[in-house]
């Protein structure tokens, strides 16, 4: 694996988990290599300064094109809010470097596609970070659902709900404005659920939506409120290009629910199902058990399971959150040495923008509404 320099743009919650990603990841994954952290960039430069120190980065700067300049730099990060993703992302793509971008892709499918054209004619690779499919027990049941063992999906029921914008205290901030981050909880978290069902069962073809925002104003620092622009919790109706139906929802004001993403896959032969707070379980049920014996087996995430391995040697001692940051990190360095797409690239991840964006169409049209096109 050749020597590869690393520019993260972003010191918050995100930059933070890619960061230490991109540090584990030449333990865990020797094969990846050991990327150099070169600089880390911030527009609050005491920030760039106090994580670059923290995570190990050679510099820190408030500039991020002061970044993509650097040809010590191979691979840019991109851990900002929605709004700044697509001119970063294509900037960096222009200085001929390789960029992981965190999800959503852009506020608009305008954006998105723009990305991608671009991706398409430079030298660098891409990859978005959707990290809940990189976790092992996923890659296991898609290789159950492509092996056949639960016989052709006809139904799918995703969701992705969450609570961390239910309390009407909480303040209006860029989320909550479509300019800066486009959908709302769709794009928040809607978008995790559609990467899975895509991922797993096909293309989605259609489908049928509504959209609602529970908590109309918000208030802004100094007194008052704002309307907020975006919706709360989305809903919809699905019919994949292979045949099956299904169901998905997102929210962010679900109470109570800090980590709701789950799926339940209906096949003609048997189940899966799968819950993202239980991360190292799957449970499968086939159909043809003897009577007395029928009902879900649970598959334990080991080392068995391509990448658990690196972390823990054990079947069922569990692996966690940021080390699915870091396979998807590993993923994408091996991509780059190979010269191979990654999953998903610039190109996987804009068939799921364009169902958010065939969401938020049916929901205004209230109709059935094709993906990439019309009715």
């Amino acid at each position: 694996m050749p020597d590869i320099g690393v520019g993260l743009i972003g010191a918050g919650y995100i930059g933070h988990t890619i960061a230490l990603a991109y540090r584990a990841v030449g333990s865990a994954f020797p094969q990846a290599g050991r990327p150099r952290l070169v600089a880390l960039a911030d527009v609050n430069e005491a920030a760039a300064a106090k994580a670059a120190g923290r995570y190990g980065f050679a510099r820190a700067t408030a500039d991020w094109r002061a970044l993509l300049a650097d040809p010590a730099i191979d691979v840019v990060a991109i851990a900002t809010p929605n709004f700044l993703h697509a001119e970063m992302a294509e900037a960096a793509l222009a200085a001929g470097k390789h960029v992981h971008c965190e999800k959503p892709m852009a506020p608009s499918l305008v954006q998105s596609e723009s990305m991608a054209r671009i991706a398409r004619g430079a030298p660098g690779r891409t990859i978005v970070g959707y990290n809940y499919l990189h976790n092992p027990i996923i890659a296991a049941a898609r290789e159950i659902i492509a092996g056949g063992e639960i016989g052709t999906p006809v139904h799918f029921r995703g969701t992705h709900n969450e609570d961390y914008m239910a309390d009407p205290a909480v303040p209006f901030s860029w989320r909550c404005e479509r300019a800066f981050a486009g959908a709302g909880a769709l794009g928040d978290v809607g978008a995790h659920i559609v990467s899975m069902a895509h991922t797993l069962v096909g293309e989605i073809a259609e489908v049928c939506a509504d959209l609602s925002t529970v908590v109309a104003e918000r208030p802004v620092p100094g007194g008052g409120t704002r309307k907020v622009e975006n919706e709360d919790q989305a809903q919809f109706l699905v019919r994949f290009a292979g045949g099956a139906t299904g169901t998905i929802e997102a929210s962010r004001v679900a109470q109570g629910q800090k980590m709701g993403l789950g799926f339940e896959i209906t096949g003609s032969k048997g189940a899966l199902v799968f819950d993202q707070t239980r991360l190292n379980e799957l449970k499968l049920y086939r159909t043809g058990q003897g009577k007395g014996r029928q009902g879900f087996t649970t598959v334990l995430a080991g080392p068995d399971h391509p990448g658990y391995a690196a972390f823990c040697p054990a079947p069922g001692h569990q692996i966690g959150f940021n080390d699915l940051k870091v396979i998807e990190v590993a993923h994408f360095l091996e991509a780059i040495a190979a010269g191979k797409p990654a999953y998903p690239d610039f190109a996987a991840a804009l068939t799921f923008e364009r169902v958010l964006d065939a969401v938020q169409r049916s929901a205004a049209e209230r109709r059935w509404m094709r993906v990439g096109g019309g009715s």
